[in-house]
Parts: structure tokens; C-alpha cells; sequence
């Protein structure tokens, strides 16, 4: 059987189109994180979700989670739920995503802390098999260690605590394990030890929650969400001098 000619130029360009959208989306991609990068989350969230991509859709969740806590707690619920609907659709087109998997995880966590025990026990259980998920799909992705360090801290992100928490298999074994992979794989991210600083207060440790914000408030902020948190982690450790 003879197979038909290519017509070399129509290949071209064909490749040559599918090349520039591939650098177009790229850089829509960087215009969306620079939006967010600024504290325009809204406007991030419009252009990301536009790209239609696996990365679009993550950093739109991403940034509506974020957004959440500017917004009025009678507001946060609705965009948790968007937040992850947006992941969901990055699944769906990249399931090899890991960012994906972690923005569901992280959306599905700020969402219980909104909802009854008997809603968030899912939710748990569904936020650490993302969370596993995440991290098997990319074993170097500090965020989900830290989110895996206060999910096992006391399950606040899940809105349990007690019984419940050790029924989804919160272990405080697995606290600063996991804080501590973050920090080495990330040192100079200053949210890690900020957050592990919150967990080690949820487990009465003053001294070393000290420690650790000592630590982060040494850290550069660029972007507007690192300043929020410098100046957070800031006003915390006033509280425990």
C-alpha cells in the first residue's frame, strides 16, 4: 500500500502554528501568575481559566483559594467550591498534573473548615489522597508536604479534630516529618515555616513556633501574597515574645 504525499509546506506550517500557540499559552500562562503574583486575583483567575489548559484551570484554583481570604466569611464557602470545580477540570485534561491534585486538596481543606462534621470526614479523606496523589505524581512538591503536616497536626484544615481526626488517620508522628521535607526541599519559602509554626502552636509548642517564625521573617517577600504573610507571621511572633 502506498501512503499519500505530505505537503511539506502545509506541514510546516502546521508545526509552526502549533509551536507559537505552545509559546503563546506559555506566556499567557506567566501574564496570569503575574496578576496573581500582584494581588489581583480575580483578574488572574479570569485570565487563567481562559487558557482552557490543564495549568490554567490549577492557577485559576489556586487563585481563587487565595482570593477567599480577602473576601467575607459568608463569601469564602462558594469560592472554595469554585475553587474546586476549577481543579477538577485540570484533572480531567492532565490527570499527571500534580499541581492539580494538590489545589483540589487545598480548596477541598479551606472548604471544611465551612461545613458539618459529618461533610468534612469525606472531605478529609479526600484532601490526603489527593495530597498522596500529588506527591507521587511529583515527589519534590513542598506545598503538599506542608499541607500533609497540618492535615496531620490536628485536621484543622479539615474541620475535625479529636475522634474524628484519628478515624481519617491524622498521626502528630507525622507533624514535623513533613515540615521538614518541605523546609529542605524549599528553605527559603517563608510560608513553610510560617505554617509549620501554626501547627506547632496547635500542639502548645510556643518556643519552637518561635523558632520558626524567627526564621521566616528573615525571608524576602516579593509577590503580595509573601508580604501578607511576612507581615502575618510578623504579628504572630510579637504574640509570643
Amino acid at each position: 500500500m502506498r501512503l499519500p504525499m505530505i505537503n511539506r509546506p502545509l506541514l510546516t506550517l502546521a508545526l509552526t502554528l502549533t509551536a507559537v500557540s505552545g509559546v503563546a499559552h506559555a506566556q499567557s500562562q506567566q501574564a496570569a501568575q503575574a496578576l496573581y503574583d500582584s494581588g489581583k486575583w480575580q483578574e488572574a483567575v479570569t485570565a487563567a481559566a481562559a487558557l482552557n489548559t490543564s495549568n490554567g484551570f490549577a492557577l485559576a484554583a489556586e487563585a481563587t483559594t487565595g482570593g477567599a481570604a480577602l473576601v467575607a466569611d459568608n463569601a469564602k464557602k462558594p469560592l472554595f467550591e469554585k475553587a474546586q470545580n476549577y481543579a477538577k477540570q485540570a484533572i480531567k485534561l492532565d490527570p499527571t498534573n500534580a499541581e492539580a491534585y494538590f489545589e483540589l486538596a487545598r480548596a477541598q481543606g479551606r472548604l471544611a473548615q465551612y461545613v458539618g462534621v459529618f461533610q468534612s470526614l469525606p472531605l478529609a479523606q479526600d484532601m490526603k489522597k489527593n495530597l498522596d496523589q500529588a506527591i507521587k505524581l511529583n515527589p519534590k512538591m513542598a506545598g503538599a508536604y506542608v499541607a500533609l503536616g497540618l492535615w496531620n497536626a490536628n485536621l484543622d484544615v479539615s474541620g475535625l479534630k479529636g475522634v474524628a481526626g484519628r478515624a481519617v488517620g491524622g498521626s502528630k508522628a507525622q507533624i514535623s516529618p513533613n515540615f521538614e521535607k518541605a523546609i529542605a526541599l524549599e528553605p527559603n519559602v517563608a510560608v513553610h515555616r510560617i505554617e509549620y509554626a501554626n501547627a506547632l502552636l496547635t500542639q502548645g509548642n510556643k518556643a519552637a513556633a518561635a523558632v520558626q517564625l524567627e526564621k521566616a521573617v528573615t525571608i524576602t517577600a516579593d509577590t503580595f501574597w509573601e508580604k501578607r504573610d511576612l507581615d502575618a507571621a510578623k504579628a504572630k511572633l510579637a504574640t509570643l515574645k
